[in-house]
Order: structure tokens, then C-alpha cells, then sequence
């Protein structure tokens, strides 16, 4: 079993209050974040956001494994993904959409089907209890 983790520290109310996150590998570290950088779009990062990244990385090497299992190695996997954030009913994440550019040697439909595999297989994906879509660009 694989563990990982991520560290939060919240200090104050809701909406004056500041925090900080950091991760294990200490990529981030006291990483600032609160209200206004969370539902004010001010500088600074949020939950949302590294969800997006860790999504967007895991689809990626999800969908590089996919293709490496029918032989095909990606030049290269260009993956964004955006977390919808709803506040009808309080905040709930409601969506992910995939933004995927992808360039490989290999037939379009067999990149296609291993994107939409990775699409719903990623570990993140499986995680998200929210609709995915997917764009995918083929270069």
C-alpha cells in the first residue's frame, strides 16, 4: 500500500482566516491559501486548484501506461484539468472537465479509446464524485 500526504493549518474565521498547505514531498511547503483566494479568485492557491493538478497529472500517467500496454509511447501528454465548483446548496465540487492534447505515433481510434480509459480509470477520477468530461485534441 502506497501512502501520501498533504498538511493543512487554518488559523482564525472563515472568511479573515489564513492557512497554509504543504505536501509530503515538500513541493509545496506553508503554501498560503483562504476565502478570498479560494471564492474571491485573489492570488494564491486553493483546493480546487491542486485537485485540478493532481487530477491532470494522474490522468496523464494513466493515460502514458494505457497507450504503453498496446505498445504506443506518447511523445507527449498535455492534460488540464478544471474543478467546478457549484455554490448552489454550499460549495460542492460538481465536475472535472479534461482538457487533453496528445501527440503519438498510432492510430487515432486506439488513442482515442485508451483516453477515454484513462478518463474513467484514473485513480483521481475514480476518486471525484462528480460528472468528468473530456476534450481531447490529437496533434
Amino acid at each position: 500500500m502506497i501512502k501520501k500526504y498533504g498538511t493543512a493549518e487554518w488559523r482564525g474565521g472563515l472568511k479573515e482566516g489564513k492557512g497554509v498547505i504543504s505536501t509530503q514531498s515538500g513541493a509545496l511547503s506553508d503554501q498560503p491559501y483562504g476565502f478570498n483566494t479560494r471564492f474571491e479568485d485573489k492570488p494564491g492557491t486553493n483546493p480546487e486548484e491542486l485537485i485540478g493538478a493532481a487530477h491532470a497529472g494522474c490522468f496523464s500517467m494513466a493515460l502514458s501506461n494505457i497507450l504503453g500496454e498496446d505498445g504506443i509511447v506518447p511523445d507527449k501528454i498535455e492534460t488540464r484539468s478544471t474543478i467546478f465548483l457549484s455554490m448552489e446548496d454550499g460549495p460542492k465540487v460538481v465536475r472535472a472537465h479534461l482538457d487533453v492534447k496528445l501527440s503519438a505515433q498510432a492510430d487515432e481510434a486506439a488513442l482515442k479509446a485508451a483516453a477515454q480509459k484513462a478518463e474513467k480509470g484514473c485513480p483521481i477520477s475514480q476518486l471525484l464524485e462528480c460528472e468528468i468530461t473530456m476534450d481531447l485534441d490529437i496533434l
